[in-house]
């Protein structure tokens, strides 16, 4: 009996996974001024952030202006950053239109926009488990990177100098129109608070 449960554990967690190689999941969520769909983006490069700024691993990269120099780098460059809050009411992480408004002004972020995800449905669907999650769709709409945003799992700010990136790294690639060599790493950080 108790195999038969860790098996249908497995394929239940299994079942829903994102496989990188395919076609991005389509969404459409609240943004600080608009609704906001990935195919409002077709034709770009993405970037989606998992975002909670009571994460002491998320602290490590937007203390250290370390997320908000990748955001504007590649913002720079034509790439679509959407950070994506998927806390629930009453939960860590958690905040309104306003509240995301006032992070990004405090954070000085530069994402494209931050989307409000409060039932999770988005970041279950993705298969968010941690903040921060990264994942990149490239231009045909295809999920390309999901995974850490570096090798570094620590909160030391320290450690980002000589981190691999894996997402500026796989940015650089898609963008010269190379196959993504690290498309799939473990992420690390808080749990998302569904």
């Amino acid at each position: 009996m108790k195999l038969l449960i860790a098996l249908l554990f497995l394929v239940s967690s299994t079942c829903f996974a994102l496989t990188t190689g395919e076609k991005a999941p389509a969404f459409k969520l609240k943004g600080l001024s608009k609704e906001v769909s990935l195919s409002d983006y077709k034709g770009k490069v993405v970037v989606l952030e998992w975002l909670n700024h009571g994460c002491p691993f998320v602290r490590k990269h937007y203390d250290s202006g370390n997320m908000q120099a990748l955001q504007k780098k590649y913002t720079d460059k034509g790439v679509v950053w959407l950070s994506v809050i998927s806390s629930a009411p009453g939960k860590q992480g958690y905040v309104d239109q306003a509240g995301a408004l006032k992070d990004k002004m405090e954070n000085k972020a530069s994402p494209t926009d931050i989307l409000l995800d409060p039932t999770g449905e988005v970041g279950k669907l993705y298969g968010a488990k941690t903040s921060p999650h990264m994942y990149i769709v490239n231009k045909d709409g295809t999920l390309v990177y999901q995974g850490a945003i570096d090798d570094k799992p620590d909160t030391e700010k320290d450690s980002i100098a000589t981190a691999k990136n894996y997402v500026a790294n796989a940015l650089d690639e898609v963008m010269n129109g190379k196959k993504v060599t690290a498309h799939t790493t473990r992420a690390y950080g808080c749990a998302v608070k569904y």
